[in-house]
């Protein structure tokens, strides 16, 4: 199993005060180590990064996480869209891949991270009041933009990991960070007259597979090809 490279602290540390509590535990009643070492490969759980290659066709988005869908919403004006929009809220549990992926191939145009509170990310709030990064990327033809996603802090989640630059460049599906312990993601997209959307409220999804969204674009010759999974 491929462990994420953001994890190898937590990883290291957990196992030494872990690996000691069962230790500890287990000279004393054997039983009582049982509980640690539980603990122990959930952590390993946490931090696992599953390889997602998959072909995708002109116009299609796909999830930048693992979740559940908990929320599709129509949004009149979003600001860095200049326009309608609709804000797809991805809520990740403590058993869900935190590995963000890029929901589609493009440049980044513009960061914006804000501190703030550590509500539930199941709450409606969260993505308004707590601590979130915001990525804005400017697609490759012929998929209309700009496309943004949000990396938004949880109750348990307490860091928010991107591998970012403005003016750097994304591969559809392409790893570009996680959250710590439980989050929520969000793909907001330009609300045209032709989109699709290909997910329901409850639906689980996969960061780099699942398409959420599909947009109109002018027909081409060429497919969009795969993702680039790094």
């Amino acid at each position: 199993m491929s462990i994420a490279r953001e994890g190898w602290r937590e990883l290291l540390i957990g196992t030494v005060v872990l690996g000691g509590l069962a230790v500890l535990g287990g000279l004393w009643v054997w039983p009582l180590a049982i509980p640690f070492v539980v603990l122990w490969m959930w952590l390993v759980s946490f931090f696992r990064d599953p390889r997602r290659v998959r072909e995708y066709a002109p116009g299609e988005l796909c999830s930048p996480a693992d979740g559940t869908v908990t929320e599709i919403s129509e949004l009149e004006h979003y600001a860095p869209l200049a326009g309608p929009a609709v804000r797809l809220g991805i809520f990740l549990s403590i058993f869900d891949v935190h590995v963000n992926r890029a929901p589609c191939a493009g440049r980044i145009r513009a960061l914006d991270y804000r501190s703030g509170k550590f509500l539930d990310a199941r709450d409606p709030e969260s993505g308004r009041l707590n601590e979130s990064n915001t990525i804005v990327l400017d697609p490759d033809d012929p998929l209309p933009g700009p496309v943004v996603v949000r990396q938004i802090v949880g109750l348990l989640a307490r860091r928010i990991v991107c591998h970012g630059s403005v003016g750097d460049y994304w591969g559809i599906g392409r790893r570009f960070g996680m959250l710590k312990f439980g989050s929520r993601t969000e793909l907001i997209i330009p609300r045209l007259a032709d989109t699709e959307i290909c997910v329901l409220v409850g639906e689980r999804v996969r960061g780099g597979m699942t398409i959420l969204a599909r947009q109109p674009v002018s027909p081409r010759p060429e497919s969009a090809g795969g993702a680039t999974d790094s």
